[in-house]
């Protein structure tokens, strides 16, 4: 930030503060009593009560700290703080004049004096330091004045807090070199109305009309819990335009910690999709992880960390972040170390399908929640290691399971996927099961673990969102499955916020499902992936159909066809009421005979045996997969 080119140093402050209290004191003679031979006669009063003031006053200015503030930026915070400092000092002073009265060493004081002088010396401390912070903008003003050659003109969407403190981002650091213009809201109470100087000039529907009228060479959306629609509409307005446009983070991003609401990016496709930020119960979440022993498995991945850095607003006693990836654990932990320094972090490098590290890890630990994020979940790729998918994603849960109910642990939540849903896929298969397995896990020990389902969270690992992108950056094609391909999505964070949630008002057994709004077309996302990227659909980037992938559905389900669900206290969660389709039994020697298959590699058996077991299971109806099927 530039630095004013007015400033004032606070012992110069200090010197015009003992000017002012004298005149002070003098004015207040001097409107009480008129000049004349009067005021002449109570000069030696005045005498008294300047020496008493400029002993008394200077002090407590001091105390409140008058003379440790930076004038240049000072606000309504400021304001109050000369009031409160000054109505003190005042008081002090009267205390000890009406002392020396009572004393019978001031006969025939005026104390109205005293009411006055207060007055006087609010209007005259106040105006001191206010007009340092008129003198510094009228610096600023100029030396945005004199660049205003090479300023570009923003149109700021959305006039709230948010709005409002882009601009004074703004106008203070010139070196940004952008001039707000105008902004745009649809609260009427501020249309035609001025906000640190920038008018209000139109609506959002408005927007485009604003940026010509005003000659805007770029947009802002300030407006951090504006739903997807909103963006989209900005971004509509300005495409048409030709118009660069930039937004804020959204509220979940917020959420996370992670951006300031002041950190201008890139419009994304994420915001296109957004919806009105969620409200989570603070109490009960804080309840379930404030001063507890928090582990992540899977910490490294996309999800993983996501949790990580919300819990870690919670304020765990511990936060331990297991992983199998040395590279990814170490990224996390930098990323958590720069943003939370005060937080106990444990990293550990296991792989959960090690059943004696695992427990070795829980019994030092000894975690009172747990989020089970680690798996295998990139569908093509498990078609073709089916092994990994069944060793990692059910005997890695299955060693997890067993070492929290063989510890302390009070809660486990496992991330589980709409694929778990009449699974058409191994991935699907899997996590179906490992979902029985907290279930039973949830029986034996009497405790809350729980299963929360979603579909696709935008930009994870594997997801379509980055392949997209990658095709965009060298020129297309896009490749796209099939155009009716429908898929559920959310945001990470915003999945995340709804997990911790879910993972609070869990009792035992419990399968919670994030509801997702209306299922999306893949097409549409590619389109709008492309038209962010400044390039048309079908004309600089072709979309090519490749036919559906083994395993894939052109639509996802959240629970089985005919299955009841009941609310919950958080209107975008559900609990779905799912009846136990197999016996403690059963499920034990289906763990053990699908490991067995997996360590002799007899993958069609391993098909087979799911086919069999998991309800809905419709594994073994696609071609076998090839390699580039899976990209």
């Amino acid at each position: 930030m530039m630095r004013p080119l007015f400033q004032l140093r606070n012992r110069f402050l200090l010197i015009g503060d003992l000017v002012l209290i004298t005149s002070s004191v003098l004015a207040s003679f001097a409107l009480r009593l008129d000049l004349g031979p009067v005021f002449v006669a109570y000069m030696p009063h005045a005498l008294v009560m300047i020496v008493v003031a400029l002993v008394v006053k200077p002090v407590v200015f001091y105390v409140f700290g008058l003379y440790r503030r930076y004038w240049v930026y000072a606000s309504t915070r400021e304001l109050w703080l000369i009031t409160l400092a000054t109505a003190t000092a005042s008081l002090a002073v009267s205390v000890m004049i009406i002392g020396l009265i009572l004393s019978g060493g001031l006969r025939g004081f005026p104390r109205s004096v005293l009411g006055i002088d207060l007055l006087l010396s609010l209007l005259s401390i106040g105006g001191l330091r206010l007009a340092v912070r008129v003198l510094a903008e009228s610096g600023q003003v100029s030396q945005k004045t004199d660049g205003l050659a090479g300023m570009r003109r923003v149109v700021v969407v959305g006039a709230g807090d948010a709005g409002a403190l882009v601009v004074r981002e703004m106008q203070c650091n010139p070196q940004l070199h952008q001039t707000p213009v105008a902004f745009v809201d649809d609260d009427p109470e501020k249309l035609r109305k001025d906000i640190h100087g920038v008018r209000v000039a139109g609506t959002l529907h408005e927007v485009g009309d604003v940026v010509e009228r005003f000659a805007a060479d770029e947009v802002v959306i300030a407006l951090p819990a504006a739903p997807g629609a909103v963006v989209r509409l900005v971004a509509d307005h300005c495409r048409r335009r030709s118009i660069p446009f930039r937004t804020m983070p959204g509220v979940y991003e917020l959420i996370g910690g992670t951006v300031s609401v002041s950190r201008l990016r890139e419009v994304e496709i994420s915001d296109l999709l957004r919806r009105e930020a969620a409200r989570i119960d603070d109490e009960l979440v804080g309840q379930a992880l404030r001063g507890r022993r928090i582990l992540v498995t899977g910490a490294g991945g996309s999800i993983g960390l996501e949790l990580c850095r919300q819990v870690a607003r919670w304020r765990p006693a511990q936060l331990c972040l297991l992983g199998h990836g040395e590279n990814s654990i170490f990224e996390a932990l930098l990323d958590l170390r720069e943003d939370h320094p005060e937080l106990a972090l444990v990293p550990v490098i296991a792989d959960i399908r090690d059943r004696d590290r695992i427990r070795s890890v829980f019994e030092s630990f000894e975690p009172d929640v747990i989020f089970h994020a680690a798996a295998h979940k990139h569908v093509p790729l498990m078609e073709i290691n089916v092994e990994e998918a069944v060793t990692n994603n059910i005997l890695g849960t299955q060693s997890v399971i067993d070492a929290a109910v063989a510890g302390v642990t009070e809660r486990l939540v496992l991330i589980s996927t709409d694929k778990a849903v009449q699974p058409m896929n191994v991935m699907g298969a899997t996590k179906r099961l490992a979902e029985s397995l907290v279930r039973q896990g949830a029986a034996l020990s009497g405790r809350p673990f729980v299963t929360v389902r979603f579909g696709n969270v935008l930009g994870s690992r594997g997801s379509m969102v980055p392949l997209f992108k990658r095709q965009i950056a060298r020129g297309g094609p896009v490749t796209i499955t099939h155009p009716d391909m429908r898929r559920y999505f959310m945001t990470i964070p915003e999945a995340v916020h709804l997990v911790l949630q879910a993972a609070a008002m869990g009792r035992g057994g419990e399968v919670f499902v994030l509801r997702m709004g209306e299922q999306l077309r893949i097409l549409d996302l590619a389109e709008d992936l492309i038209r962010l990227s400044g390039l048309e659909p079908g004309k600089d980037i072709e979309i090519v159909f490749t036919g559906a992938r083994p395993g894939e559905k052109l639509s996802e389900d959240l629970w089985d066809e005919g299955m009841k669900y009941s609310p919950t206290p958080h209107p975008d969660i559900v609990r779905v009421e799912e009846e136990e389709w197999t016996s403690p039994e059963v499920l034990e020697v289906t763990i053990d005979e699908l490991v067995r298959l997996a360590a002799e590699g007899d993958a069609p058996a391993i098909l087979g045996l799911l086919g069999e077991r998991v309800p809905g299971c419709v594994l073994g109806q696609s071609p076998p997969p090839d390699f580039a099927s899976i990209v």
